[in-house]
């Protein structure tokens, strides 16, 4: 079983993200179990400017209040979930769009307070229930998850896509997790791609200034998942693997 990650400017580039549904249909239609994944920041970011929200973040999170928490929702479970149900149907693939929420699949926190600053309704994913996704599997249906977690008592979190698709690839026993984003891979200090790193090489790297931004989260998820048991991680289209030490 393969999870996969979708998330940067894949989300909006159509003939990137056409192109890459195609090799999932042509995978899925192999008879291969995969389940996907998203964000969809972006498409936040333009719908927070057209309803004048303020965009605020915090040490790469999005501080994320009550207006905010509906447009992540609405955007994340709506908008952008939809398009890609909408699109693998168009190419012959019988999928289906829930939230993390739906059934327990991501169980979440909210999370502590950085440097001082009360980050509202984000989460940070504690675990994960398979038991929805397998159960869509089983009837052949391709899971299309969005990245909202339950939190405690019935409330919605705004959680990470990466450690998202960390979790689930855990819960589900998955072998294989892949980030697909707009990177070719992990970047060393030179600019190049780094073909493959164990778990020591990546904390050393999280160490250093060399991995920033969005990678930053990608790497950390990736060496959870990798600690969990998950055997085959790769960021980046045939970019970087993370391997057992």
């Amino acid at each position: 079983m393969r999870v996969i990650k979708l998330g940067g400017s894949l989300l909006e580039d159509t003939t990137r993200r056409a192109a890459v549904l195609r090799g999932i249909a042509k995978a899925w239609k192999s008879g291969e179990e995969l389940v996907l994944v998203h964000g969809g920041g972006k498409h936040i970011d333009a719908m927070l400017r057209r309803l004048g929200i303020e965009k605020k973040t915090h040490a790469g999170l999005r501080v994320t209040d009550e207006a905010t928490l509906e447009v992540v929702v609405a955007v994340l479970s709506g908008v952008v979930n939809k398009m890609l149900v909408a699109e693998l149907a168009k190419i012959g693939v019988k999928a289906a769009g829930i939230s993390g929420a739906d059934g327990g699949t991501l169980i979440a926190d909210r999370h502590p307070h950085i440097d001082g600053i009360n980050l509202g309704n984000v989460g940070r994913v504690r675990t994960s229930d398979p038991t929805l996704i397998r159960a869509m599997l089983s009837s052949r249906i391709l899971p299309v998850v969005s990245s909202v977690a339950a939190g405690a008592r019935g409330t919605l979190l705004n959680v990470n896509a990466d450690s998202a698709a960390a979790a689930i690839a855990v819960g589900l026993r998955a072998s294989s997790l892949l980030f697909l984003t707009d990177v070719a891979g992990l970047l060393d200090g030179n600019g190049e791609v780094v073909e493959s790193l164990d778990a020591d090489d990546a904390r050393a790297l999280l160490a250093s200034d060399v991995v920033s931004g969005g990678m930053r989260p990608k790497l950390e998820a990736a060496l959870q998942a990798l600690a969990s048991g998950v055997t085959s991680i790769r960021i980046g289209e045939g970019g970087t693997s993370l391997v057992a030490a």
